[in-house]
């Protein structure tokens, strides 16, 4: 087939090179129809490599996102075939210069994650997330025969109803729409070597909860998400984790109760996501702005994010208020280049209280930190960072110098 196309081009080539010079329609037509031979032979090229082989694959795009979801994650949303894999990977090496106590050092495959997608049809889609954070876990070795390590979970499970681009229906369990982080947490997609704390502690990345969502374009470069979710299940043992430790999750929960969440985000200019977040159950409020702006070899991006509590016993530890927030810079400095790769610089500050106010008048840490460092992406996919972190807590600061690889597929 392929050296009859060939054969065809090599044809129609040699025709139109014989035609009068005038008859440009003809020519005109000729030239089109070897576009489209052109454009059939590549097709059986690619379906003869895809029968070899078995599968159909698709690439990541990294300028392609769906509904706020991190480039790799939203691989099925544009595959080729009707099962999409996917992930991403992290590990770092740090060492901490502590002001009081001793210097410490470490080094960790913090995750790897596999995404797997299926398209029952275009319109009817499932997406989920396994992560192994932590290295894993071994089955034995720990206390009395406990497992060791940290989790594999379920990170999100989730069928999506694509009805068209005002309105479509997510339904299972899926990460919460706030933020900036805990949507688009692959590694590509934040500067610092680990994720801000305050996406650590007040919008607790990764936060995935169960229940049914709507999302889709209210107008041209205005979008919304409207959830109804189980709620938080906060825990007061946890100290500055009382939020985190709260995050529902695709294992086992009873008696979850519901929460509310609606976002509104703004892209109508090129380059900008600029917009908030609204989280409410019986008890607890949460509510953040976020802006992520690209423009040439620059970059701003951050979050800005407040908590109340409700319902609390007076006199107790039980945290009523915290607050966080972080503002990262960048520049690429091979923008100024002709280079393909990326070279961005960055600054960070971030400012965090994850227990401003507690029942019984008193208060927690207050926490800033200051980063600096440089990303370097040999690849779209692949990213080699390195920063320094000075970070204080009631007038002390440790110094942390990190370094990490990140990854997505």
């Amino acid at each position: 087939m392929k050296k009859k196309i060939i054969i065809s081009l090599a044809f129609a080539t040699m025709l139109s090179s014989s035609l009068p010079a005038d008859t440009k329609r003809d020519i005109a037509a000729l030239q089109k129809q070897i576009q489209e031979l052109q454009e059939s032979m590549q097709a059986l090229v690619d379906e003869t490599s895809d029968m070899k082989s078995g599968f159909e694959y698709t690439t990541v795009d990294t300028d392609k996102s769906h509904s706020g979801l991190g480039s790799a994650a939203s691989k099925v949303y544009y595959s080729k075939s009707p099962l999409s894999i996917g992930g991403y990977g992290e590990m770092y090496y740090a060492h901490t210069n502590k002001e009081v106590g001793a210097n410490t050092d470490e080094t960790q495959v913090k995750r790897f994650i596999t995404y797997f997608g299926y398209k029952f049809t275009d319109n009817l889609i499932l997406n989920a997330e396994i992560e192994y954070e932590g290295g894993g876990v071994t089955a034995t070795g720990g206390a009395g025969g406990a497992s060791q390590g940290d989790e594999v979970v379920i990170e999100f499970m989730y069928l999506d109803f694509l009805l068209n681009k005002n309105i479509n229906f997510r339904v299972g369990n899926m990460l919460m729409p706030v933020g900036l982080m805990n949507e688009g947490h692959e590694p590509t997609l934040f500067t610092t070597v680990q994720r801000p704390k305050t996406s650590y502690s007040i919008l607790p990345t990764t936060w995935n909860e169960s229940g049914v969502m709507a999302y889709g374009d209210i107008i041209d470069g205005l979008e919304y998400k409207v959830a109804a979710t189980t709620a938080l299940q906060v825990d007061d043992t946890a100290g500055d984790k009382w939020l985190r430790a709260g995050r529902g999750s695709s294992t086992l929960t009873t008696d979850p109760g519901l929460a509310l969440t609606t976002r509104v985000d703004y892209t109508g200019i090129n380059g900008l996501l600029l917009g908030a977040s609204l989280y409410a159950d019986s008890h607890i409020y949460i509510w953040d702005t976020h802006l992520d702006y690209r423009v040439g070899g620059a970059r701003v991006y951050g979050t800005y994010a407040q908590t109340t509590r409700s319902g609390t016993t007076a006199g107790t530890t039980q945290v009523t208020d915290s607050y966080g927030g972080y503002v990262n810079a960048s520049f690429d400095v091979l923008s100024l280049t002709n280079s393909d790769k990326k070279l961005p610089l960055f600054v960070q500050y971030e400012n965090l209280s994850p227990q401003d106010k507690r029942a019984d008048g008193t208060s927690g840490n207050d926490t800033t930190n200051l980063s600096f460092g440089v990303n370097f992406f040999p690849h779209p996919q692949i990213v080699l960072k390195t920063d320094y972190v000075l970070s204080t807590t009631n007038n002390l600061t440790d110094k942390i110098a990190s370094a990490s690889l990140g990854f997505i597929f």
